[in-house]
């Protein structure tokens, strides 16, 4: 009876409407419509954003016809799927991603332009939808376009978040946080699926209660409940027909008004529970600075990851009713340990709503579950106090007293009389206060765990779960980042892509990025490098233009535009690249550097609004940056931009313009990296340590076209163990001694001379934790290597070349067929 309904539903869509082409006439015909229409619109009023949302509309017709098919086929067959669940996905402007990946792009621009308008005018009225903080949302993305472009079956799950994470504007240099309402006048990507919705429980208690025939069982009861709405969000593969969608769940009140309360005149009693339910969507990641902010975290975590629980299992009985085989009809990633509590949600399914024995239970928990470790920073592996789990998760907190009771028996076996073994292990941490560690619970009940670079997948083994490793041999793998190419130079860098065509690459290199390898057979061709370099300037004008329009300066585009743009974080070393900027500006006001090469430095970063020495060096790089772009002396060899509101638009323009690509992190504390990948893709060389991914592209590019400085893991381990001394740098050094103590003397700051005590202090007294005055030095002098490379036009330019040649392997493409052959089993199923 099902596949004889959908053999109808397949029966009611015409002919060819699972084909993504479409005529620039169609596409105009589209538009019209959807503006007269949708809108209710007429072309003579119509603004700028009534054309793109009339255009999103048009383009999403035709993704939905194709996801409509998709879906077909994946119920009709009873497909195995893989469920992908993030927190985060920094998904960014969809419209010309779209239009690409279905084919219709060039359709789309033309209608836009003989409907008399200006494509990229319309196009900037799309809102970011930022749905994460950076990297691991971004990759998020990433893999759910390389998913359907593999047509993988697949769904991401997360949080329909009515705030992104927030828009950043500089106020005399600091930074202030402002909403970011992008959802505000609503998106033309999204579907409401309300026939889906999920209720879900919290908080309450647990009481045992016992059946006639004696046998007890706990009960979770006095709960609080929640609504999920899922919007789906399409996902469509490029060159394909599979479009797989993204989940995001919106909490709302199970009771939206109280009437009672409301006649009696206390209003804002009468919609308490309705604000309460609606605020776990609110916003992306709440501080948690507090104990209410804690809790909220915790409670965005379970709701989302039971809700989507409840929709995978709902879509499981739908077709199977043996509960063992789950595992052969889903495969569970869960993307870093937010939604880990995951695991503990599906046993209490699996034993007290489905009735089945420990071992039954445990048995399809394990072989459903996979985990992505992301960070080998302990502030980043989260914990829960267990009081805040007895509040807000009473049920859950004594399923993992179980899974550890059961867990902590096997290492005793394994390990007999080794306690210290076992306080490493249990995934209760004792203290003063005892807390549940998710980075364990996630590791004891995946049946793989992977790093996300080769050296960050070595250190888990060594580093951070070394007993693990040796425990569960064999579970630890890894799975190199990677980016999708259709984002991160087909979509944002049009003038290389034009040069591919005239140069006869291969049309079908989005979807094979090693493509690009025949690149290399232009080195000697010296009209190819001249063209390869002016496509770069005029990505430089470009960008200098909305450097211009956004901080009011003027930049030259013959400059050498070295970028640094990621999360504000103490590890990623922007203060570092700050130091360098002192020393350049002192050296040229002093005359010992007047031949130096004219850089523009370019900054883009967050920092996260609790974190206040990420704050202070955003203020500390602003207030050098308005010195330095002010002084006459410097003859405009050196300027410094910090462009506000670093997101995922602002990426693609700020990547394809990128000369030198700054990727400095300690050694051993960047598990990988990405932006690495996007910025080399578009023809940028790297600066950076031997940390992360950095490690991958110094093998695939070859050392002549990378610069490499620093420490490297085990000289830092070295360091830390026969005992760190930041001040015999310091002292050592005069230019960092003078450059440390200039930015620290109140010059930069003459209302606060103490304004950057801060910074001073976490780099001496403080321990300098990240090595910033150990890496000083090999710093500076690699810069010099870069400066001397950049003189040389024609050695730049193969540099240049060659990175982008050499980049397939970081294609998201490669990075997602490991997973599915390795991890997930996970076949291809095309539509």
């Amino acid at each position: 009876m099902r596949r004889q309904a959908m053999s109808l539903v397949t029966d009611l869509i015409p002919d060819g409407a699972f084909h993504g082409v479409a005529s620039r006439q169609s596409m105009k015909e589209s538009i019209l419509h959807h503006l007269r229409y949708t809108m209710v619109n007429l072309p003579q009023q119509a603004t700028p954003r009534d054309w793109w949302l009339a255009l999103s509309l048009a383009i999403r017709d035709r993704i939905t016809d194709d996801m409509s098919a998709t879906q077909i086929a994946h119920n009709r067959d009873n497909v195995r799927r893989v469920y992908y669940l993030s927190m985060e996905y920094l998904m960014g402007r969809m419209l010309i991603n779209n239009a690409h990946n279905i084919g219709v792009y060039d359709a789309a621009k033309q209608a836009i332009e003989e409907l008399g308008l200006d494509w990229e005018q319309v196009c900037d009225e799309e809102m970011d939808m930022g749905l994460g903080n950076g990297g691991l949302g971004r990759l998020a993305a990433c893999f759910l376009d390389s998913l359907a472009t593999l047509d993988l079956p697949a769904i991401g799950y997360g949080i329909y978040y009515e705030f992104g994470l927030f828009k950043q504007e500089f106020l005399h240099g600091r930074q202030v946080e402002h909403p970011d309402t992008w959802i505000k006048y609503g998106t033309p990507w999204d579907i409401i699926r309300p026939e889906y919705s999920q209720t879900i429980q919290y908080y309450g208690r647990v009481e045992t209660v016992y059946d006639n025939a004696g046998n007890s069982r706990p009960v979770w009861l006095d709960t609080r409940s929640v609504m999920g709405v899922p919007f789906d969000i399409p996902v469509a593969g490029y060159g394909t027909k599979t479009v797989n969608f993204l989940r995001l769940w919106s909490s709302h009140s199970t009771e939206d008004f109280d009437l009672e309360e409301f006649n009696k005149g206390d209003y804002v009693e009468a919609v308490r529970s309705k604000a309460m339910g609606e605020t776990i969507s609110k916003v992306l990641y709440p501080n948690d600075q507090n104990a209410n902010g804690k809790e909220l975290r915790l409670v965005q975590q379970y709701f989302f990851v039971a809700c989507s629980l409840a929709d995978i299992l709902r879509r499981f009985e739908k077709m199977n009713s043996d509960w063992t085989t789950l595992p052969e009809k889903a495969a569970i990633q869960l993307n870093d340990t937010h939604p880990a509590i995951a695991i503990v949600e599906l046993t209490r399914i699996l034993l007290d709503d489905k009735h089945l024995s420990w071992d039954t239970t445990w048995d399809i928990v394990t072989r459903t579950f996979a985990y992505t470790n992301h960070t080998l920073l302990p502030e980043a592996l989260e914990k829960w106090s267990v009081g805040l789990f007895e509040k807000v998760l009473p049920r859950h907190l004594q399923l993992i007293y179980e899974i550890n009771h059961r867990f902590m028996g096997k290492v005793v076996q394994h390990w007999p009389g080794r306690d210290d073994i076992c306080r490493a292990l249990s995934i209760i941490e004792e203290g003063d206060h005892k807390m549940i560690r998710m980075a364990h619970l996630a590791v004891i009940a995946s049946h793989k765990v992977n790093g996300v670079a080769e050296l960050h997948s070595q250190l888990l083994k060594s580093e951070l779960f070394p007993y693990f490793d040796q425990f569960y041999p064999g579970k630890f793998t890894n799975k190199t980042n990677g980016i999708t190419p259709r984002r991160w130079l087909l979509g944002c860098n049009p003038g290389l892509v034009q040069l591919f065509e005239q140069y006869g690459i291969d049309r079908d290199w989005p979807k094979n990025l090693e493509r690009l390898r025949k690149l290399e057979s232009f080195m000697d061709d010296e009209a190819f490098l001249d063209a390869f370099m002016t496509v770069k300037h005029q990505n430089k004008v470009h960008l200098a233009k909305i450097i211009k329009k956004e901080c009011g300066i003027d930049v030259d585009p013959f400059a050498l535009f070295d970028v640094q743009i990621k999360r504000l974080h103490e590890y990623k070393r922007q203060h570092l690249t700050l130091l360098n900027i002192l020393t350049l500006y002192h050296r040229l006001l002093n005359g010992s550097d007047i031949d130096m090469v004219p850089r523009v430095f370019i900054f883009g970063a967050k920092a996260a609004p609790g974190y206040a020495l990420a704050k202070n060096i955003i203020y500390a790089i602003n207030r050098v940056a308005n010195v330095i772009n002010n002084d006459p002396r410097t003859k405009g060899k050196l300027k410094v931009i910090f462009l506000p509101n670093y997101r995922v638009t602002l990426a693609s323009h700020i990547i394809p313009a990128a000369d030198l690509s700054e990727q400095i992190s300690t050694a051993g504390k960047e598990a990988s990296g990405t932006g690495n990948m996007k910025l080399a893709l578009n023809g940028a060389v790297t600066i950076g340590t031997m940390d992360g991914a950095n490690v991958e592209i110094l093998e695939e590019v070859g050392p002549d076209n990378i610069f490499i400085f620093g420490l490297n893991v085990d000289q830092v381990r070295a360091l830390d163990s026969q005992g760190y001394h930041p001040y015999q740098y310091y002292q050592q050094d005069e230019e960092l001694k003078g450059a440390l103590d200039w930015l620290c003397s109140g010059h930069f700051t003459p209302n606060d001379p103490h304004a950057f005590d801060d910074i001073r202090h976490s780099l001496l007294a403080g321990g300098d934790p990240y090595k910033v005055m150990a890496d000083y030095r090999a710093y500076m002098d690699c810069q010099q290597q870069v400066s001397d490379a950049y003189q040389d036009k024609t050695r730049w330019a193969r540099m240049a070349v060659l990175n982008t040649a050499r980049m397939g392997k970081f294609s998201s493409d490669r990075t997602i067929q490991e997973y599915a052959d390795e991890i997930w089993q996970l076949p291809a199923h095309p539509v």
